[in-house]
């Protein structure tokens, strides 16, 4: 089955808006803080049923999956035919958009991976000497923050598809008005005329 740009485009989608609403569950599961039980001179922390830990591992796996479809899509010789990036960074619009998008996506994995880790730092290391610890959970609003960056990550992924194919339109149809390509090529039959006219010179 062969890719094209609408199937890539609906991957680079696909994986965003799932990255997004695992993202928004795993902020809304998260507890407010753990139960601490006191034990001797120490204060273990209990936390009930926990999810948020590999809900935002999933949706930072699907950012994943979507930034590297997202890169794919812009550079993928469709139909056979491949475009040079110099052609594509031609368009200070694409220039734009491409780093916008690297740089949403980049946002939006710490935002999704530093809450999570942090959560599951809390809930390993549970046994505090503190005796008046609170049991703390990661920060609140992170998560959802990072799925709505997420999700705007793989809006302009596809933002920067579409310049692309403007991009590769535009190269294709210039190489059609110039068959001769940069530097020009010369047929057999113009050769000889050119030998013929010179003989005559002579």
């Amino acid at each position: 089955m062969a890719v094209t740009m609408k199937k890539m485009a609906l991957i680079v989608g696909f994986f965003g808006v799932l990255s997004f609403i695992v993202g928004v569950i795993a902020e809304n599961k998260k507890p407010a803080a753990g139960t601490p039980v006191p034990v001797k001179d120490v204060v273990i922390c209990k936390y009930h049923s926990d999810p948020t830990v590999a809900l935002g591992y999933l949706s930072f796996a699907f950012l994943l999956v979507s930034t590297v479809a997202g890169l794919l899509s812009l550079f993928y010789p469709y139909k056979g035919k491949s475009v040079p990036q110099s052609a594509l960074f031609k368009s200070g619009s694409f220039i734009v958009f491409f780093n916008i998008a690297l740089f949403t996506a980049g946002l939006a994995g710490a935002l999704l991976l530093w809450p999570t880790l942090t959560e599951q730092l809390h809930i390993s290391r549970n046994v505090h000497h503190n005796l008046n610890t609170e049991c703390p959970t990661a920060k609140t609003g992170l998560l959802g923050g990072g799925a709505f960056v997420s999700l705007d990550a793989s809006l302009f992924w596809l933002v920067a598809l579409m310049l692309a194919d403007n991009a590769r339109e535009d190269y294709f149809d210039e190489a059609e008005k110039d068959p001769k390509g940069e530097y020009g090529w010369i047929t057999t039959s113009e050769l000889e005329s050119n030998g013929a006219a010179k003989a005559l010179d002579i």
